[in-house]
């Protein structure tokens, strides 16, 4: 039964690729959907792409392992997703009205003349290089669920979810993942709400009780900072917090933003996100700690040496204990469908900047449409075979790899955004900072200053990379504006 859902599900999402494939006609169509979206639609696909296996599996996993003081994590992106809706999201859409762009890079590059050639393929260098991890990591979380699911080895599950996301990309583009984004935010939505209320009726059922169950594993999972005190106590917070930050430069989020079509779509769309939001950042959390209770409990006590090895699991281990397999089905295809959403998302995105910031870029004519159409499609299908090949190759967690592309994508194009937006002093030469500073930031701070310091990338890069972007701007300023 759980199967048939799920082939069922594969089908639906194949079905809509082919349906709109024959909307997209021009690349406008194909890489931010060509005006025919409502706001509504995009906002729920806006919470679909950016709530994905980083959701039901990394943070309900980071939940289920380090306890209440997740809580961090959870406010922070709760505070970046309602700032990137409230206060950015109408000056982004007028801003794509008055420049024509199609992409975050075209974005940038389309504000200072002359120098749309440089930013736009730095851009897209950058958003190629940390999207192939984000990629990756979707298939990889999809490969988690089928496994737990269905008994199916992690490299077939991995080869089915990229396969599936990488052919309705291909056929419809921005208009195809927007409308499967749509039912797979109905899906996720259904099943960070049904579950949680499933797994607190249970642990009323068998009389536990989760305040006693994480105080008796001690304050690294009852308390808020984890035990720690101090400074230490504080890089800790601010470090859940720093979430935040890297909304302000998520390509595959703000290009929802940007194919708005009026200031009404925005006003509609920012209270379906941010209440979307809301349920989603509750049930995650709630999942986590009612799954670490059951299994001290003892009720899914068969799945708790798995657990211990992975902790990311406990999203699939719950819903196939708790639930009839009809539900199990629904729900773990809507598990599976956060990954696929946003592996397609960022694929589009990684396709456009490639085709739109580099080829583009570099040709001595600008290829018409229709060629550029092809090429975003070939470059689709580039992209999607070399993150499966990453995906198959990964060591490291889904929550790892989300959180090292969240900081580089953060760090390099949030500065620069949010200085776009609000402030005018920002020139040429600050964009060249931010893309530079922000990625390279991201990559030393990962790898040689985070544990000295204590201070997450996400963090100590972003920080970096805003403070020279003001610099440089102040030091260099557009000509006329010094």
């Amino acid at each position: 039964m759980l199967i048939a859902i799920f082939i069922v599900y594969l089908a639906v999402v194949l079905g809509i690729g082919l349906w709109t494939s024959r909307k997209s006609r021009t690349e406008s169509d194909y890489v931010l959907g060509g005006g025919k979206l409502s706001g509504t639609t995009l906002a729920f696909s806006e919470r679909a792409t950016g709530e994905s296996a980083w959701l039901l599996l990394g943070l309900t996993g980071h939940a289920y392992a380090e306890g209440i003081s997740c809580i961090w994590i959870a406010l922070g992106c709760v505070t970046g997703i309602f700032f990137i809706w409230f206060a950015m999201s109408r000056r982004l859409r007028a801003m794509t009205e008055k420049t024509g762009a199609l992409t975050v890079p075209g974005l940038l590059s389309r504000r200072f003349p002359g120098a749309e050639r440089p930013i736009g393929l730095l851009s897209a260098l950058i958003v190629i290089f940390f999207f192939l991890f984000y990629i990756a990591a979707q298939f990889s979380g999809a490969g988690t669920v089928l496994e737990k699911t269905f008994g199916m080895d992690p490299i077939t599950g991995i080869l089915i979810g990229s396969i599936v996301v990488t052919l309705y990309c291909l056929l419809g583009g921005f208009i195809a993942v927007v409308v499967t984004d749509l039912i797979q935010s109905i899906l996720m939505i259904i099943t960070l709400v049904a579950l949680p209320i499933v797994a607190l009726f249970v642990v009323g059922a068998h009389d536990l009780s989760m305040g006693a169950a994480l105080r008796d594993a001690g304050p690294a999972l009852s308390t808020l900072t984890a035990g720690k005190g101090g400074l230490a106590a504080v890089l800790f917070v601010l470090s859940g917090m720093s979430w935040a930050l890297g909304y302000t430069g998520q390509p595959q989020l703000l290009t929802r933003m940007m194919a708005m079509r009026s200031d009404e779509d925005v006003k509609k769309a920012r209270w379906v996100a941010g209440a979307w939001t809301l349920l989603a950042y509750t049930g995650a959390m709630l999942i986590g700690i009612a799954g670490f209770t059951l299994v001290k409990g003892g009720v899914l006590g068969s799945e708790a040496a798995t657990l211990a090895a992975d902790a990311e699991k406990i999203l699939p281990v719950m819903i196939m204990g708790l639930l009839t397999p009809i539900l199990a089905g629904i729900l773990l295809s809507g598990a599976v469908s956060a990954m696929m959403s946003t592996a397609a998302s960022e694929l589009l995105v990684c396709s456009s900047a490639a085709s739109e910031d580099v080829v583009a870029n570099l040709a001595s004519r600008r290829p018409d449409s229709r060629k550029l159409l092809w090429v975003t499609r070939a470059m689709t299908l580039l992209i999607g075979g070399l993150a499966l090949l990453l995906a198959l190759t990964m060591e490291e967690t889904v929550y790892s790899f989300v959180s090292y592309a969240w900081a580089g994508l953060g760090a390099s194009f949030g500065p620069a955004l949010v200085l776009l937006l609000f402030w005018k002093r920002l020139s040429r030469y600050g964009v060249y900072a931010s893309l530079i500073c922000g990625a390279l930031g991201t990559v030393v701070w990962k790898n040689w200053l985070l544990v000295p310091t204590g201070v997450s990338e996400r963090l100590g890069a972003y920080v970096f990379s805003f403070l020279m972007v003001v610099a440089v701007s102040l030091l260099l300023p557009e000509r006329g504006r010094a």
